[in-house]
C-alpha cells in the first residue's frame, strides 16, 4: 500500500484487520476500539436518540446472532429497505458481521420490482420499516423473516432476543459485501456487486490528500443511503475515520436546516439541485435588502474568491458568516460535497467565494462510487476532480481534443454484475478496465473534466457532437425553471442531423410568489431564459426548439431525471415542441 493518506491504519493492521484493507466489520470495530464512548449515530426525528460506537457495537453483535440462528451464514444475501435512521445503519453491519451480502433497497421502489429484486437475489431475510413491513416480502417472495427498523411493529431490531452466541471469524477482504441496484431498475436487474476492499479503499482513498475530515467531525446522512453515493461517502466514510453520523429526519430545505443547527455538522454531501436551492434562497435574501448590498455582496464575494484561490486565505466565513451563513445553518461547515451529478461551475465558485470549501466529484455505483475528488487546497473550477491515488485512469480512443471514453482499474472497481456474465463481460476491456460510458478528458495534472455520457450525445447537421449536459449546466441557477433535460430531435429528415431541444419544467413556486398563473406569460419567460442562455452557448449547441411540460419529469431518489424512461414516453404524449 502506497504511503498515503491513510498510511496511519499501518499501525493497526495484524491486530485489528488482517488484509490490505479492513473489511466493513473491522472498520466499524477499529473506529469502536479508537473511540467506545464517542456518539456513533444520531438521529433528531421522530424522536432525538445517540448512540455511541460501544452502544452500536452491541446491538450489531445480537442482531448478526439472531440472523445466524435464522441459518444466515456467509455468502447469504439479506435485504434491507427503509428511511434513512441509525436502525438501517446497524441491521446493514449486522449483516455484514457474518459475512452475508447486504441489498440495500430504493424504499420508493415499487413493491413489484422489489419483490422481483429479492425473487433474484435470493433474500431470506428483509429489513423493512413498518410503514411497508406488511406491503413487501409476503407471499411471491423468498423471505421468510422480516425485522422492523421501527418500533411498535412486529419483530422490531432492538426488540430481538439478547444472545452470546459466539459468531463467525467474517468475511474477508475480496468477498462480496454488498449488491447495489441502481434507482429506476425495471425488468432485466444489474445488480453491481461490491466486494469489501472495493468500498473499504474507496472511503480511505476519498479523505486525504483530497479532504481532511477528522474524528471530531460530524457527518450527515441527507441523501437516502441505499445509494452508493450515499452508503460510501457518508455511512462508511464516517466509519473509516471515527466521526459521528447525523441521520437526516427528511429530504426538505426546512428538516436540513434544523438538523444541521442542532447538530453542529460539519461535512456535508448532497447533490445538485440541493445545493443549488440553498443558493437560490442565500441569494434571494441578499437582493431582498435592496440593489446597494446586493452590489457590494457580489464585489465582495469576487475578491473573497481571489483570495482564496491565489492565497489559500479563507476570508469569505468571516465576511458572511453573520450575513448569511449562521442564518442558513452554515457556518459550522467545514466541507460541502457533491456529487451524484453535474454541478455548474457557478455553483461550485459562488459557494467557493462564500468561504465554503466546497468538493465536487465523480463515480458511478460500479466504481463504489468515487473516483475522483476535487481537493479543497487545489480545486479547479471546471474539473470534477482529481483521479484518487490508486486509480488508473484512461482515456479511450480519444478524439483530436483529447475526448473520449472514461475507463478505469483499481481496488474501487466492481466485482461485476450480479447473475450477469454476459453485461460483467461488456462492462470491461480486454485488458480489465471497467468502462464507464462516460465521455471526457484528463489534464496533464491528472484532473479529470466530464463532456457528456456516450448514450446522449447529439450529433448535429454540421456534424458537431453536443453532449445534453454541458447545456443544462448552464440553467441550474434559474429560479424560473424547475426541471430541464436536453435531447436531440430529428431537425432534416435527409441527412438526420438533429437539432438541439429543451424539454422545461416550470418552477411553480417561484411563478406563483410573483402571482403568475398565465401560461403565455410563463412561456414568453422561459423562452427569453433559453434566448439568453443560448447567447452564452456556441452557434451548434445553441437550443432551437423548446417544448414547456405541464407535469414534471420522473426523477430518481436522488433527484436526477430518468433520462431514458423521459425519452421514451414522450413517443406516447402529444408533441407540443415549438422551435424559437
Amino acid at each position: 500500500m502506497q504511503d498515503r493518506g491513510w498510511s496511519w491504519l499501518d499501525q493497526y493492521k495484524g491486530e485489528h484487520f488482517k488484509g490490505e484493507w479492513p473489511t466493513i466489520p473491522e472498520m466499524f470495530k477499529l473506529s469502536h476500539f479508537r473511540f467506545p464512548e464517542k456518539i456513533c449515530f444520531t438521529a433528531f426525528s421522530p424522536i432525538e436518540i445517540h448512540y455511541t460506537y460501544d452502544d452500536a457495537s452491541k446491538i450489531i453483535r445480537n442482531t448478526a446472532a439472531y440472523l445466524m440462528q435464522k441459518g444466515i451464514k456467509k455468502g447469504d444475501r439479506v435485504a434491507l429497505t427503509g428511511k434513512n435512521s441509525p436502525n438501517w445503519a446497524m441491521a446493514y453491519l449486522a449483516v455484514v458481521e457474518l459475512g452475508a451480502v447486504i441489498v440495500p433497497l430504493d424504499y420508493q421502489m415499487e413493491t413489484e420490482t422489489i419483490t422481483r429484486i429479492l425473487n433474484f437475489v435470493e433474500a431470506s431475510v428483509l429489513f423493512v420499516d413498518k410503514e411497508r413491513f406488511d406491503e413487501l416480502g409476503g407471499s411471491g417472495s423468498p423471505v421468510q423473516t422480516k425485522i422492523s427498523l421501527s418500533p411498535h411493529c412486529d419483530n422490531y431490531i432492538l426488540d430481538l432476543p439478547l444472545s452470546d452466541i459466539e459468531l463467525p471469524s467474517g468475511p474477508l477482504e475480496e468477498d462480496m459485501a454488498a449488491i447495489l441496484f441502481t434507482s429506476g431498475t425495471t425488468g432485466n436487474e444489474k445488480g453491481v456487486m461490491l466486494s469489501h476492499k472495493n468500498l473499504s479503499s474507496d472511503a480511505f482513498q476519498a479523505n486525504k490528500p483530497f479532504l481532511e475530515v477528522l474524528p471530531e467531525d460530524i457527518l450527515y446522512a441527507l441523501l437516502p443511503l441505499h445509494h452508493s453515493y450515499c452508503m460510501t461517502a457518508v455511512f462508511l466514510e464516517s466509519l473509516a475515520i471515527g466521526c459521528e453520523l447525523v441521520f437526516a429526519g427528511g429530504l426538505s430545505v426546512t428538516q436540513m436546516m434544523n438538523d444541521l443547527k442542532k447538530g453542529g455538522i460539519t461535512v456535508i454531501m448532497g447533490i445538485p439541485l440541493l445545493y443549488n436551492k440553498i443558493l437560490k434562497g442565500m441569494m434571494k435574501q441578499v437582493r431582498s435588502k435592496g440593489l446597494v448590498t446586493h452590489i457590494l455582496v457580489g464585489f465582495l464575494m469576487r475578491v473573497s474568491g481571489l483570495v482564496k484561490h491565489i492565497f489559500d486565505i479563507n476570508i469569505g466565513k468571516k465576511i458572511f458568516g453573520n450575513l448569511l451563513l449562521k442564518k442558513a445553518n452554515l457556518y459550522t461547515i467545514k466541507y460541502m460535497i457533491c456529487g451524484g451529478g453535474p454541478l455548474a461551475p457557478e455553483t461550485f465558485q459562488r459557494y467557493q467565494e462564500l468561504g465554503l470549501d466546497f468538493v465536487q466529484g465523480y463515480g458511478m455505483t460500479e466504481t463504489s462510487p468515487i473516483s475522483t475528488l476535487n481537493p479543497a487546497h487545489a480545486f479547479k473550477l471546471k474539473s470534477v476532480g482529481k483521479v484518487f491515488p490508486l486509480v488508473d485512469m484512461k482515456i479511450l480512443n480519444p478524439d483530436s481534443d483529447g475526448i473520449g471514453e472514461i475507463i478505469l482499474k483499481g481496488p474501487i472497481c466492481c466485482l461485476g454484475y450480479y447473475k450477469n456474465e454476459e453485461a460483467t463481460k461488456e462492462l470491461f476491456t480486454e485488458d480489465g478496465y471497467l468502462k464507464t460510458g462516460d465521455l471526457g478528458y484528463l489534464d496533464r495534472e491528472n484532473y479529470l473534466y466530464l463532456t457528456g455520457r456516450a448514450k446522449s450525445l447529439i450529433v448535429t447537421e454540421g456534424g458537431k457532437n453536443v453532449f445534453p449536459e454541458e447545456i443544462e449546466d448552464h440553467f441550474q441557477l434559474y429560479q424560473q425553471i424547475e426541471q430541464i433535460l436536453i435531447i436531440g430531435y430529428v431537425a432534416n429528415q435527409e441527412t438526420h442531423g438533429e437539432g438541439i431541444e429543451a424539454l422545461i419544467y416550470p418552477s411553480k413556486d417561484h411563478y406563483s410568489s410573483l402571482s403568475i398563473n398565465n401560461t403565455d406569460i410563463i412561456k414568453e419567460d422561459i423562452v427569453d431564459v433559453v434566448k439568453e442562455i443560448n447567447r452564452e452557448l456556441l452557434p451548434y449547441k445553441r437550443i432551437s426548439r423548446v417544448r414547456i411540460l405541464d407535469e414534471p419529469m420522473e426523477m430518481t431518489t436522488t433527484k436526477k431525471i430518468k433520462r431514458p424512461k423521459v425519452i421514451e414516453s414522450l413517443k406516447e404524449i402529444e408533441d407540443t415542441g415549438f422551435l424559437i
